[in-house]
């Protein structure tokens, strides 16, 4: 089973943040089907089956940034369709008196997102996409092996015990357990 499918079943945080690498990876390679296939499935030690399953999936994924414009930047509606399901949670959660741990957390957070929204371009963006960047611009320092500021690390500690509250409503509220 692909990661993205065993993400989205457990942890839909991991699985935006996968699919987002994963349009970055596409991009990487130009958005060239033989070339994520020769160059990136190539490199992993799978079976005849399981690359051509690779390669159908980025190949399903290759045609949706083509049509859907994102060639260059932005993302997949599959991917923007999550990041409003948890905008609209968020506001939900927000708006209710049942969840005073979930707003605590949101308020801990907030300086950060508006912190981070002045330093960037995008202004308009909901609060939770914003610790998404924040939780994103990250992964890739750490991949990158760069070095992260004490205060950065204290704010994405602060992000990430946010969105793992989010993450965890999320799936409450798949099951009908989530009562607003």
């Amino acid at each position: 089973m692909f990661v993205s499918q065993e993400l989205r079943k457990k942890n839909i945080a991991e699985y935006l943040l996968y699919m987002w690498q994963v349009e970055d990876i596409i991009r990487a390679y130009g958005c060239s089907l033989s070339r994520i296939r020769k160059e990136y499935i190539e490199r992993f030690d799978y079976d005849e089956e399981q690359k051509e399953e690779m390669t159908d999936w980025f190949g399903d994924l290759v045609r949706m940034m083509n049509q859907e414009g994102c060639r260059e930047n932005g993302h997949l509606q599959i991917n923007k369709v999550v990041m409003m399901q948890l905008v609209e949670l968020n506001a939900q959660l927000l708006g209710s008196t049942k969840f005073p741990f979930y707003n605590s957390e949101y308020y801990r957070v907030l300086p950060y997102i508006v912190e981070l929204r002045n330093r960037g371009k995008k202004k308009e963006e909901s609060e939770v996409e914003t610790c998404f960047d924040a939780l994103y611009g990250v992964m890739m320092l750490r991949l990158q092996k760069k070095d992260i500021s004490p205060d950065t690390t204290h704010a994405i500690k602060e992000i990430t015990t946010f969105i793992g509250m989010l993450n965890d409503y999320y799936f409450k509220d798949k099951a009908g357990e989530l009562e607003l």
